[in-house]
């Protein structure tokens, strides 16, 4: 069974940082992209960023570019998230989640995503 563990949530002020990391593990097939996704209250789960392990394309959202930057580990199957200039806008739960595929892009579709790992809190305050 595929495994995702994410963690490196918690409390920023507006303007700061924060890395998120993701560790996968059982992975059977080798088309696959690792997103980051978020959720906040009340609105519906929204894909952030991704990278494809065959060809290590990216994909941010817009509304990140530029402020958050998606790295892989291959070594130690993880894939991280740095998030710089953090608005309260950024808070959310996020999850990492796995999608067959060859394009970052896919991760813009969250019901295509086969495996999520649990959420970790990021939480923003002006």
């Amino acid at each position: 069974d595929v495994q995702l563990q994410a963690s490196g949530g918690g409390l920023v002020q507006a303007g700061g940082s924060l890395r998120l990391s993701c560790e996968v593990s059982g992975l059977m097939f080798d088309d696959y992209v690792i997103g980051w996704f978020r959720q906040a209250p009340g609105k519906e789960r929204e894909g952030v960023s991704g990278i494809s392990r065959s060809n290590s394309n990216t994909y941010y959202a817009d509304s990140v570019k530029g402020r958050f930057t998606i790295a892989s580990d291959s070594a130690k199957n993880a894939v991280y998230l740095q998030m710089n200039s953090l608005n309260p806008e950024d808070t959310a739960a996020y999850y990492c989640g796995v999608t067959r595929g060859r394009s970052a892009r896919v991760i813009r579709a969250p019901h295509a995503v086969e495996s999520w790992g649990r959420g970790t809190l990021v939480t923003v305050s002006s």
